[in-house]
């Protein structure tokens, strides 16, 4: 039996050892629902067992799963597309075994929701025989392993032990099995017409080379452990060692990707989205008038802080280049700008009472996006903390440029990707005792997107946003009413790249830079900045239709306890709020 067929036969007993669960051992006569919290938490395992750095992201790496923390999936790209395909299916075929009669209202949620996720997973697979309909490229400026695995082993991967430290070297050697896998994988892609547009695979190179050109010993992949091994005064080789597989094993991978995306750039149909590539249409559909309404509301503010001449997106443009809104573009000036931040953070924590009843108590953490991936990076995301809290949250600013951050629009952000944005509603899914593991750390981008920018709105109702910020408040609700234009424009419309980014700053405002690494994000996830805008109308037609319903009895607070019930596609999520608020009806 190889280690792969020992995991996934082990699987449940190791996560069983070292994790708490929510179903007990089944006996004869168990009810519906125990029967499938067990069954979850076998699913929910054998995932674990299949995705080593799933089991990291979310801390379940230890005791008797102590050694996924040493693995990186190394499954040739069609071959684990094929086997996962099948395991999903398997276990829908165990959940639809389970019949919904019989099943409380929390558990026919659970099954209803985690039957969909699957079922959803397998669409692109089966059809398309792409690993994801939303990202439907190997390599762009966002995507790749190139790109995700330095920074997964830098900042996911703990280091306090001897074995956590052999266990990076594990993977370190392992990562050039996966960037061959993955050049293996393009190649075939590339051949059916999956391969980003040329301007993308201009900016993979670039961060390629970023990486490559770096000598060894001064390597981030080598300094990521030496400096985290003599911080905890783990004695060892460490420095040789690391430098002997990235010269040996990492840069011969990265020499042949960077071959093999130059090939592709000479190749490469023209064009920017969907519409580019085989059954582009189909893809996108597998994802306007608020523009005028919102730039009416800029122009007022605008008009009060004394910019009178010029469109709405040009008067944004004169604040934004205003010497009183930006930081120095330097180390100090990016320190100042992220302890700006951090203070955002704190004011908001002390609002959150007012409209939540649930405030989960875990660590956020404030970063620049590493250097070498800053440019094809989005301009601010968001990690989640492992499951038992032992590594904190990280919420990542892009600081290319500091030019891009005008300080009115930094809270919005910091509401966004922070508290009570991603932040709060990850960690109230997280700490939920009323949800099985396997849901604990699902997202939907309608669901999760949409919450963040209800996140910003809500600040706007707590008093958050002081003066001239409110106008970076509703310049990031004109941002995301203009994705969906330029979002269809790009992947329906045939327009280029260009033509987006001109669009954008014509009508926001935003630095151009900052726009065209969103329009390219766009290009290169398809279909998914649309989800912020409808997921944001999905959550503010559910609650004034719960205001409307319960009158005088609607609560805030109470509403808001709907996030214990972890994310949910957004059909399901309002037909739950319109039966909660039934509910308190009847008292």
């Amino acid at each position: 039996m190889d280690r792969r067929q020992f995991l996934a036969t082990s699987g449940a007993a190791a996560l069983a050892a070292t994790t708490p669960v929510n179903a007990a051992p089944m006996r004869r006569g168990a009810s519906g629902d125990a029967r499938l919290n067990l069954l979850f938490d076998r699913i929910f395992a054998d995932q674990i067992a299949h995705s080593p750095t799933y089991a990291t992201d979310l801390g379940l790496d230890k005791g008797a799963n102590a050694r996924l923390k040493s693995m990186l999936d190394t499954r040739p790209r069609q071959l684990a597309r094929a086997q996962d395909v099948a395991r999903r299916s398997g276990y829908l075929r165990q959940l639809n075994a389970v019949p919904a009669a019989g099943l409380s209202t929390m558990a026919r949620l659970n099954r209803e929701i985690v039957l969909y996720d699957i079922a959803t997973d397998n669409v692109a697979p089966t059809r398309f025989d792409l690993s994801s309909a939303i990202s439907p490229y190997i390599w762009t400026q966002q995507d790749g392993a190139y790109f995700s695995i330095p920074d997964f082993l830098a900042t996911t991967h703990t280091v306090a032990t001897r074995a956590d430290a052999e266990a990076y070297l594990a993977r370190l050697d392992q990562f050039a099995t996966v960037m061959d896998n993955e050049s293996a994988e393009q190649q075939r892609q590339a051949a059916r017409g999956y391969v980003a547009p040329a301007w993308s695979l201009d900016l993979v190179l670039k961060q390629m080379h970023s990486l490559r050109d770096e000598p060894a010993p001064t390597s981030g992949l080598v300094t990521a452990l030496t400096s985290r091994v003599a911080k905890a005064g783990i004695a060892g080789d460490w420095q040789r060692r690391a430098e002997a597989i990235v010269t040996g094993r990492v840069y011969p991978a990265l020499d042949r990707q960077m071959a093999l995306v130059q090939n592709l750039r000479r190749t490469t149909p023209d064009g920017d989205g969907a519409w580019r590539i085989p059954h582009g249409d189909e893809i996108y559909a597998v994802a306007l008038q608020q523009v005028a309404e919102i730039s009416g509301q800029l122009d007022a503010i605008l008009k009060t802080a004394g910019y009178t001449r010029g469109s709405v997106g040009e008067r944004l443009t004169a604040l934004n280049a205003s010497a009183a809104q930006q930081y120095p573009n330097d180390d100090a000036g990016r320190a100042a700008l992220i302890a700006s931040l951090n203070a955002g953070v704190a004011d908001m924590m002390t609002r959150l009472p007012r409209a939540f009843a649930t405030v989960p108590n875990r660590k956020l953490e404030i970063r620049r996006v590493p250097p070498n991936i800053q440019e094809g990076a989005a301009n601010g995301y968001y990690n989640s903390a492992s499951l038992d809290g032992s590594r904190s949250a990280i919420y990542y600013i892009n600081l290319k440029s500091t030019s891009d951050w005008p300080k009115y629009q930094l809270p919005a952000l910091t509401y966004h990707e922070g508290v009570p944005g991603h932040h709060l509603q990850g960690g109230i899914a997280q700490t939920s005792g009323a949800l099985p593991l396997i849901r604990r750390n699902s997202f939907y981008s309608g669901y999760g997107e949409g919450w963040a920018l209800y996140a910003e709105q809500l600040a706007d109702e707590l008093g958050a946003y002081k003066g001239i910020e409110r106008a970076g408040y509703l310049q990031s609700y004109l941002f995301r009413a203009a994705r969906l234009v330029v979002d269809t424009g790009l992947n329906s419309l045939r327009w280029s790249r260009e033509k987006a980014v001109d669009y954008m700053v014509a009508t926001t405002g935003f630095a151009r830079p900052r726009v065209q690494r969103e329009v390219e994000r766009y290009c290169a996830s398809v279909g998914q900045a649309c989800s912020y805008k409808i997921g944001h109308l999905a959550w503010t037609r559910a609650r004034a239709e719960a205001q409307a319903t319960l009158g005088a009895k609607f609560d805030l607070k109470q509403f808001h306890e709907v996030l214990k019930e972890g994310a949910m596609p957004l059909t399901i999520l309002q037909r739950r709020i319109r039966e909660r608020t039934q509910a308190q009806l009847r008292g």
